[in-house]
């Protein structure tokens, strides 16, 4: 289990987990004036209306995961998307990003992310998520092969009335015949199509000026937590060093 030591340090002192109406004003105008001539100017206030405030509701939400998903406990800074989109790869060359987001992965699955939890707060939405959302080609069989034989146990998660109050209904991104290899007449075939995996649910903007806002969080990722955790044990089943044999004898 991780512990308390592994943490960030606390937030200095007048940051509060949760941010000022002029915060979303910022990623307003932001939106308007996506260019380093814009930004550079405005790059200490960013910091302290979104990058501070945020990464003392990051503080918070994860103290609360060590109850929960103690695996998924990481330094504040390392769950913090930076505000700068990559561009080498996209038509859409605007050097900003306009929400501030944060992703708790699995430990182990850094670079392959898994299934994690994830929250972002933009002018016109707070959305929380937690799942499985761009499964790499391995992680996608990982999980596909699960669900064979665990997709009513799957569905069971996903019907639980706290996980339905809280979240929207499960979509999955599904493709439109059943992968190659799998039967066709699966019972678990709706979940088996799919190429994304987990709950999201989208709350007014209004919802991060609250002092609450990061109970919001801490209480949805709370309700996720047993869906995440079934996503990610074919995954970690897989990485899972294996046991040496010896003399033919396990």
């Amino acid at each position: 289990m991780a512990s308390k030591q592994k943490l960030a340090p606390s937030a200095p002192a007048g940051v509060l987990p949760y941010f000022r109406p002029e915060a979303l004003t910022f990623l307003r105008n932001l939106a308007r004036h996506n260019d380093r001539a814009w930004f550079q100017p405005r790059k200490a206030e960013f910091e302290a209306l979104l990058k501070e405030p945020m990464l003392a509701i990051i503080r918070k939400v994860t103290d609360a995961m060590l109850a929960f998903a103690p695996n998924h406990v990481r330094p504040a800074e390392k769950c913090l998307f930076r505000i700068y989109r990559d561009t080498r790869f996209s038509a859409n060359k605007l050097p900003y990003k306009t929400h501030v987001a944060a992703w708790w992965t699995h430990t182990g699955l850094e670079k392959t992310s898994g299934a994690g939890y994830y929250f972002h707060v933009s002018p016109k939405e707070v959305i929380i998520a937690a799942g499985a959302y761009m499964p790499e080609k391995e992680q996608l069989g990982q999980i596909r092969h699960w669900l064979l034989d665990h997709h009513l146990e799957f569905r069971r998660l996903l019907r639980k009335p706290a996980v339905r109050r809280t979240f929207e209904e499960f979509e999955g991104n599904a493709l439109t015949r059943p992968p190659k290899g799998f039967p066709c007449e699966h019972p678990g075939m709706d979940l088996i199509r799919c190429r994304q995996w987990g709950l999201a649910a989208t709350l007014p903007a209004a919802t991060a000026l609250k002092p609450d806002f990061a109970a919001t969080i801490i209480r949805a990722f709370r309700i996720a937590a047993p869906v995440v955790e079934a996503l990610n044990t074919p995954i970690a089943t897989a990485q899972a060093p294996r046991k040496k044999v010896l003399f033919g004898l396990p």
